[in-house]
């Protein structure tokens, strides 16, 4: 099953290559001002992480200008912009049914995720996600169309629920980890869509 992933050290550092190759294409781009771009991560504590792979999960990738000193931060898999949980669980937990599911119930306990977390998060998908750039542009893209009460679980459906499908999910998502991003004009869906 595919929550099995928010356990898996393998699946987690193949996200943290994903986040160094997009760290790489944004230190390559530069800054608008032509400055040289300085590691500046910021400091995360991901609740959900699994310990053998927490200190490689601390940081969230960002860099700053030498010279105007602006920050420049990837687009990333791993963290959907400030939550403190990583952008996995935030999908998987909260594709999970509605209602107190004794499935739910335990992958909330384990995870340490809050009913009253999980209800933000649901509202988040339903409610705001569909106001983001990325969705403006590809929800008209998805044939038959998703239902947006059902996200982020039609998005999971769309794209499977294997590693590999999940992790292009990810990507896919990626430009929301980004505000004001203008990523969401290249989204590129699943081949299923």
């Amino acid at each position: 099953m595919c929550h099995a992933l928010l356990y898996s050290p393998g699946f987690l550092s193949m996200l943290l290559h994903i986040d160094q190759e997009f760290a790489q294409q944004a230190r390559e781009l530069g800054c608008p001002c032509s400055g040289a771009l300085h590691r500046s991560d910021y400091p995360r504590k991901p609740r959900d992480c699994p310990a053998a792979v927490r200190a490689q999960h601390c940081t969230r990738l960002s860099f700053c200008c030498a010279v105007c000193r602006r920050r420049v931060t990837p687009q990333s898999v791993r963290f959907l912009a400030r939550r403190v949980y990583l952008a996995l669980t935030v999908v998987l937990v909260s594709a999970r049914p509605a209602g107190p599911s004794p499935a739910a119930a335990a992958l909330g306990a384990a995870l340490g995720v809050t009913r009253h977390t999980l209800a933000r998060w649901r509202q988040w998908w339903v409610q705001r996600f569909p106001g983001t750039g990325l969705w403006r542009v590809a929800c008209a893209q998805f044939m038959p169309p998703l239902a947006q009460a059902s996200l982020p679980g039609a998005l999971i459906e769309r794209f499977g629920d294997s590693a590999q499908a999940l992790m292009r999910l990810l990507h896919w998502l990626s430009p929301i980890s980004v505000a004001g991003s203008s990523a969401a004009a290249s989204v590129t869906l699943p081949d299923a869509a």
